[in-house]
C-alpha cells in the first residue's frame, strides 16, 4: 500500500499542474484571490480564467493576471455553431461519410417537381369550375330577367321559358362533368403524394441511423486494439491492489464489456441496415412509376375537360341560335303590328262583324280577320296554306264540335275578293297569325 499523502496548502497545489477539470467557481471568492477550498479533479473546467470577467467577443487569448502560472486557456471559437459541425459531432450523427445516391436524389427531386405542377394544376382547375359556376349563375340571372320582362302576347312566350330552362340544364350538367371529370381526377391523382412524402422523410432519417450504426461499429471494429490497451491501464492498477485469484476475472471482465460493446452495435448496424434497405427499395420502384404515370394523368385531365368544353359549346351554340328565332319573330311581329295600326287609321272605320252573311263583301259565318306572321305547309287536304302576310278571314264552323283546340276555319281574303266564294276555305293552326 502506497504511503499517505501529506496535507498540501491551496497555494502549492495550484503551484502545480492545474488539474484537467479544475472548476473556479469553487476556488476563489469572485475577486481574483484564491479562496481556502482547493480544487479537484472531478470540478475544473477548461477554458475559464480565475477571477476574470466573463469573456467577451473581442477578448484576446491573453491569460487573466491572477490565473495560474503557465496556464492559457484555449480561445473559444467565434461562432458557437462550429462545434456542431466538427467531424466528429458529424460522424456520430451519421451526417459525415453519409450513404449518398445519386439515382434516388435524382428520384426525389422528380417527385418534389411532379407535386409542385400537379398542385398548382388543381389550384387552377378549381379556379376554372369557380369560374363556371360564376358564369351559370350570370347566365341564371339573365334569362330569368328576360322571362319576367316577356309579355305573354309576345311571339314564343312557352318557347322562351322553356329555352331558359334549357339554358340552365346545360350549364348544370358542364360544371358537374368538369368537376367529376377532371377536377376529381387531379384530387385522386394527389392524394397519393402526402404519403410518399412522408416515407421519403422516413427514408431519410432511417438513412441517418444507419449512417451513424456503420460509423459507430466501424469506431468499435478499428479501434479494438486502442480500447483494449487503454482498459489495460487500470486494469494492471487494479490488478496490483487486487488479489491474486481475482486478478484474472477482472481482465476476463474487461474483455466482457468489450466485446458486449462490440456485438450490440453490431446487433445495432444490421437492424438499421434492414429497415432502410426495405424503405429504400419500396420508394425507387414506386417513385419511376409515378413519375412516369404524370403523363397519362395530364392527358386524360385534358382530353376530358376538352370533350366537355365541345359538347357544352355546341349545345349552347343551337339554344343560342333558337333564341336568335325568336327574338326575329318578335321582331317581326312588332312590324305587322306597326303596319295594321297604320292601315286603320287611314281607312274608315271598319264594319260590325257579322255572322248572316247579309252583308255582301264578306262571306257567311265571318268573325274577323287575321294575318299571318309565319309561313304554314299544309299537311292535309281540309288545312289551309299560309304564307307571311296573308289576310284570312276567319268563319265558324258549321258544327262547333268539329273545331280542334288551336286551330280556326278560314279563307284567304285573296280568294274571297277574286271569286266571292269560300269553296278553298280551310283550318288553320291559330298560333300562326295575329288578329288585325
Amino acid at each position: 500500500m502506497s504511503p499517505a499523502r501529506e496535507p498540501v496548502s491551496c497555494a502549492a497545489e495550484h503551484a502545480g499542474k492545474i488539474p484537467p477539470q479544475w472548476n473556479p467557481d469553487e476556488c476563489g471568492d469572485g475577486g481574483g484571490r484564491w479562496g481556502k477550498r482547493c480544487p479537484s479533479e472531478s470540478s475544473w473546467r477548461p477554458g475559464v480564467v480565475l477571477g476574470a470577467k466573463k469573456a467577451g467577443p473581442h477578448d484576446t487569448n491573453t491569460p487573466s493576471p491572477s490565473a495560474p502560472k503557465g496556464f492559457n486557456p484555449p480561445r473559444p471559437p467565434k461562432n458557437p455553431s462550429d462545434c456542431l459541425t466538427s467531424p466528429s459531432v458529424l460522424q456520430k450523427l451519421g451526417k459525415a461519410d453519409e450513404t449518398r445516391d445519386a439515382a434516388f436524389e435524382e428520384m426525389v427531386a422528380n417527385f418534389n417537381k411532379q407535386m409542385t405542377e400537379g398542385t398548382k394544376l388543381q389550384k387552377d382547375l378549381k379556379a376554372y369550375v369557380a369560374a363556371v359556376k360564376t358564369m351559370h349563375d350570370a347566365s341564371r340571372r339573365l334569362q330569368d330577367c328576360l322571362a319576367d320582362m316577356y309579355e305573354p302576347d309576345w311571339f314564343g312566350k312557352e318557347e322562351m321559358d322553356a329555352l331558359a330552362e334549357d339554358t340552365d340544364t346545360l350549364w348544370l350538367d358542364y360544371h358537374q362533368n368538369i368537376t367529376d371529370k377532371s377536377l376529381i381526377t387531379m384530387d385522386t391523382y394527389l392524394a397519393q403524394f402526402p404519403d410518399i412524402k412522408a416515407r421519403i422523410a422516413k427514408r431519410d432519417r432511417k438513412m441517418v441511423d444507419f449512417d451513424s450504426a456503420r460509423h459507430h461499429f466501424s469506431s468499435l471494429q478499428k479501434g479494438k486494439k486502442k480500447d483494449e490497451a487503454k482498459i489495460a491501464k487500470p486494469a494492471a492498477l487494479l490488478e496490483m491492489a487486487a488479489p491474486s485469484w481475482a486478478q484474472g476475472l477482472i481482465s476476463a471482465h474487461q474483455v466482457a464489456q468489450t466485446n458486449l460493446s462490440y456485438n450490440q452495435a453490431e446487433e445495432d448496424l444490421g437492424r438499421a441496415q434492414k429497415i432502410f434497405e426495405e424503405l429504400n427499395v419500396e420508394l425507387q420502384d414506386e417513385l419511376p412509376g409515378l413519375w412516369d404515370n404524370r403523363v397519362g394523368v395530364y392527358v386524360n385531365t385534358f382530353q376530358g375537360l376538352a370533350g366537355q368544353q365541345e359538347k357544352f359549346h355546341r349545345e349552347m351554340s343551337k339554344l343560342s341560335q333558337n333564341l336568335n328565332d325568336i327574338m326575329t319573330k318578335l321582331e317581326e311581329q312588332r312590324q305587322l303590328n306597326e303596319e295594321a295600326n297604320h292601315s286603320d287609321s287611314a281607312s274608315s272605320p271598319p264594319k260590325s262583324a257579322v255572322t248572316n252573311g247579309s252583308d255582301g263583301e264578306l262571306p257567311p259565318g265571318f268573325i274577323y280577320k287575321v294575318k299571318a306572321i309565319h309561313d304554314y305547309a299544309a299537311t292535309d287536304g281540309d288545312e289551309l296554306e299560309l304564307k307571311m302576310g296573308d289576310v284570312v278571314l276567319v268563319m265558324a264552323f258549321d258544327n262547333p264540335d268539329e273545331q280542334d283546340d288551336g286551330w280556326l276555319l278560314g279563307v284567304k281574303e285573296s280568294h274571297w275578293v277574286q271569286n266571292k266564294d269560300t269553296s278553298a276555305k280551310g283550318v288553320f293552326p291559330e298560333n300562326f297569325t295575329q288578329k288585325v
